[in-house]
Order: structure tokens, then C-alpha cells, then sequence
């Protein structure tokens, strides 16, 4: 985007979960000339938010959402960060408008997985009127391309647990169960639940002082969009601490999927990463046809 396009379709607002993607957003917006609102999300990390409009809501209030919409004049969203626990019905508030679509809700909180709960929350928001986009269109340098971020790059034994973590993490994607894949060995050792990606690394750090991993071995961490994922919401990031805790747990390197994972901290995180002795790796992918 252009400086002064945002003026042109609208003001933006950055709804914030925790993390550092929602600041990452804040600055690419500015420096692409607009004044984004910052919602920040309640019972979320909440940084400190200098020079910025900022509002509160929990995940649950449309209601809010909408009057903080119009007070701003909103016509673009987009969401950012994690979101701990996803809301329960008794959290919900509707606007009017929302009540035809209570059982649709209703289901969706009992039964689905994120990535059908985000295409609710984005359905929503946009029956308010406002246009929801993905962060990598407010800021297209945080998506990984082909290649190291570093100076390193995956040995053979690496190039192998790469190809099994791929195929794990599109097996599980397709459930709508997560996103991430650790493979040790040419085996997968981990998958990623509700939990996240940093629980199952905990996991991955405890099996391998366990001796349930080999210690010879190190393994590798993919992260992928899931096949029948809204590009909009929940890109896989990976960053300093998705590197931190592959470190821990004593893993060769992280990889993401190119033009469709966010690399956060990229000069830090090269540096991190070499000084690890790590690599941090963009892979390119034959996706296989969504049905």
C-alpha cells in the first residue's frame, strides 16, 4: 500500500491479541501514512501503546466493536496476535444484527476448531461493515520468502525432517487441530494442539531430557498455514522466541512456508539464530488442492 491510500478506502483499525505482531502492524501502517485504531483485546499481554488511538474490548464484544467503528470511522480491519482462550457464549455480545446467526455461533464455539472459529469472527466483523484484510497486506516485508534468513542453511539429515514436519503439519492443519510440526530423526515427535506452538516445544525440551528423543539427533520445527486456512487471520510467525524455544528444545532450525508465514525481528532473529548455531529457513510448497 501506497502512503495516503489508506485515507482514500478508510481508517484502519489493528485488533491486538498478545505478542509483538499487533506493533509490528501499528508501525508498517504508519509508515505507510495512515493512523490505525488499536483495539486492544482484554485478558490479552498489553503493551504500552504510545502516540496510538487505542480503545478496549473483550474477543467476544461485537457490540463494542461496532461503537468504537463508528466513533472512528472504520472501514478496514485487521487481526493480530495470539488469543489465549477463545470466548465462550456467555461472553458474547451481540449486536442486533447477530442474533439470526446464533446458532451458527453457538455451534462453532462447541465444536469448531480455530481456523473455523476465526472465519466466524471474520463473518462478523464484516457484518458490521467493515472490510477484513491480513496483516501481510499492511505489511508485506514480514512475509517469508524462499531461503535462509541467516547464514545458514538445513544439512541433508535437517532436509529430511523438513519433508516429514511438512507433511505432518498439512495432515493437521486439514483437522483445524494447529499449525506446527516437530520431526526428529525422519520421524514426527510432536504435533501441535489448542496448547501452541511454544507448549509443544516445552514438550519436545522435556521428551529430550527424558531420552524419549534421540540427544544425537537434533530435528527441525515447520509452521504452516493450514490448507483450508483464511489467509486473513493467523499466519503462522515465526520469531526470537518460537528460536529461543527450538533452541531449548535442542532443535537444528525453524522453518516456515514462503509468502505464507510472518518472519518477525528478521535482523535480530538472523543474528539469533547464527549466533545459535541455528537456521531459520523459507520453504516453498506443492499445496495439494483444497476440497
Amino acid at each position: 500500500m501506497l502512503a495516503g491510500d489508506g485515507a482514500a478506502s478508510g481508517r484502519l483499525a489493528i485488533i491486538a491479541g498478545g505478542g509483538l505482531l499487533p506493533h509490528y502492524l501499528a508501525d508498517a501502517a504508519r509508515r505507510n501514512g495512515e493512523n490505525p485504531l488499536i483495539i486492544q483485546l482484554l485478558d490479552e499481554p498489553a503493551p504500552e501503546w504510545r502516540g496510538f488511538d487505542v480503545e478496549h474490548a473483550s474477543v467476544g464484544d461485537f457490540s463494542g466493536m461496532r461503537r468504537h467503528f463508528q466513533r472512528y470511522s472504520i472501514s478496514r480491519v485487521v487481526l493480530s496476535g495470539s488469543v489465549r482462550r477463545r470466548p465462550e457464549w456467555r461472553q458474547i455480545r451481540p449486536t442486533l444484527g447477530f442474533l439470526a446467526q446464533v446458532p451458527f455461533v453457538l455451534k462453532t464455539l462447541r465444536r469448531g476448531g480455530d481456523n473455523a472459529v476465526l472465519e466466524m469472527v471474520i463473518g462478523l466483523l464484516e457484518a458490521l461493515g467493515c472490510k477484513v484484510i491480513g496483516a501481510h497486506e499492511i505489511a508485506p516485508d514480514l512475509l517469508a520468502s524462499a531461503g535462509p534468513v541467516g547464514a545458514l542453511r538445513p544439512d541433508t539429515e535437517a532436509e529430511d525432517d523438513i519433508r516429514v514436519a511438512i507433511d505432518a503439519a498439512l495432515q493437521l492443519g486439514r483437522l483445524d487441530i494447529g499449525q506446527g510440526a516437530v520431526a526428529v530423526g525422519g520421524r514426527v515427535v510432536a504435533l501441535e494442539g489448542p496448547e501452541g506452538t511454544d507448549a509443544m516445544l516445552a514438550r519436545v525440551a522435556e521428551m529430550r531430557a527424558n531420552g524419549r528423543i534421540s540427544r544425537r539427533r537434533k530435528g527441525v520445527l515447520v509452521k504452516l498455514a493450514k490448507p483450508q486456512q483464511d489467509e486473513r487471520a493467523d499466519l503462522p510467525a515465526l520469531g526470537l522466541v518460537t528460536l529461543e524455544n527450538a533452541r531449548l528444545a535442542g532443535l537444528s532450525g525453524i522453518v516456515g512456508e514462503a509468502g505464507r508465514a510472518l518472519i518477525l525481528d528478521r535482523t535480530e532473529l538472523a543474528r539469533a539464530a547464527d549466533a545459535a548455531g541455528m537456521f531459520v529457513h523459507g520453504v516453498e510448497i506443492a499445496r495439494p488442492e483444497v476440497r
